[in-house]
């Protein structure tokens, strides 16, 4: 990729709140096809753009740039043939070269996840508290009020730190990708000033934490009002938002809302899960394991399978699968 193509291309992920890693080759020794300083993008969805390798290397890279940017720390991958005893630690991973070339490559992997972000609604004073001690948790804090409520708030910008938006533009506030919703809460407490309002293009965004600040008696009539609005997923409504801690104040009921969100990040399930080896229809996004090699392949991109009685196997190279195809009994006993 070239350089100018790749700095451009980050501008625009940083600003997207998309979550990626960027793969940059620190290090070689011949014969691999990899050169000092060639990069490449790995998206949280698997996608790769770039090159930092061949085969056998482009797979191990994408592996460890999704473990990166699930950790949210940087390492140092170190891919080579003799990788036995050199032993991997907190910044660094040796991952053995599998495919036939001798050489070995260094590749600094970086991950870039944007910080929790959490959408306030309402000019109240549970909002106003709830927006300070998000910051306190170094969360990215956008309050959304009327326009006519915007002054009465503005202090907060810059006391605070966070950004205000006015309510006809929520939807803005909403519109990245799909995978950038799983890291975003949004908190209504407009004191029933435009809670509908509000809460519908929240939900509609398929945003993982919605919560509303109302009683119970007023949060079934909301979800009523909702509900016979066609708006979808209704259920995920938190209502009355937080934990129940007995709170009464008004930073008391933030706490106990934050408590809920940090309870609700902690539980969520990852939407990427590994291919038992042997399953025979391919789900994206999953892998299997090329029982030669054992190197983690990912299914919905393996260009070489080998079935056996009935069994779909998948591997990282025509070579893998060229020797399991002369002998599987040899490779299928090892994983017994």
């Amino acid at each position: 990729m070239p350089h100018v193509e790749f700095f451009d291309r980050l501008v625009q992920l940083s600003n997207s709140g998309e979550a990626f890693a960027t793969a940059t080759v620190v290090g070689r020794r011949a014969p691999v096809s990899a050169h000092l300083g060639d990069r490449a993008i790995i998206y949280a969805d698997g996608r790769m753009e770039g090159f930092v390798g061949g085969a056998c290397a482009r797979e191990i890279v994408k592996r460890q740039a999704l473990e990166a940017i699930s950790s949210g720390a940087s390492r140092l991958v170190s891919i080579q043939p003799d990788a036995t005893g050199f032993e991997s630690g907190p910044d660094r991973r040796v991952v053995p070269m599998t495919c036939a070339s001798e050489g070995a490559v260094d590749v600094l992997i970086e991950p870039f996840v944007q910080t929790f972000q959490l959408v306030i609604v309402g000019a109240t004073p549970i909002a106003s508290a709830l927006a300070r001690l998000a910051r306190a948790l170094d969360y990215r804090v956008v309050r959304v009020v009327e326009e006519r409520e915007r002054q009465d708030v503005e202090h907060e910008e810059a006391t605070s730190g966070c950004s205000i938006v006015p309510l006809d533009r929520l939807d803005e506030v909403l519109s990245p990708p799909p995978s950038a919703a799983h890291d975003r809460a949004v908190v209504v407490a407009s004191q029933g000033h435009y809670d509908e309002e509000a809460l519908a293009p929240a939900l509609r965004a398929g945003v993982s934490y919605v919560g509303l600040v109302a009683s119970r008696t007023r949060g079934s009539a909301v979800t009523a009002l909702l509900e016979g609005s066609g708006v979808p997923a209704v259920a995920r409504l938190r209502v009355p938002a937080g934990l129940d801690l007995g709170a009464r104040a008004a930073p008391e009921v933030a706490v106990s809302i934050l408590a809920e969100i940090v309870q609700a990040r902690s539980t969520r399930t990852g939407v990427t899960s590994a291919l038992d080896m042997g399953r025979s229809t391919p789900v994206p996004g999953e892998t299997a394991i090329d029982p030669v090699c054992g190197m983690q392949v990912d299914v919905s991109a393996a260009r070489h399978q080998a079935e056996v009685d009935g069994v779909l196997y998948y591997f990282c190279g025509a070579g893998c699968r060229a020797r399991f195809v002369q002998t599987p009994t040899e490779y299928l006993s090892r994983s017994s």
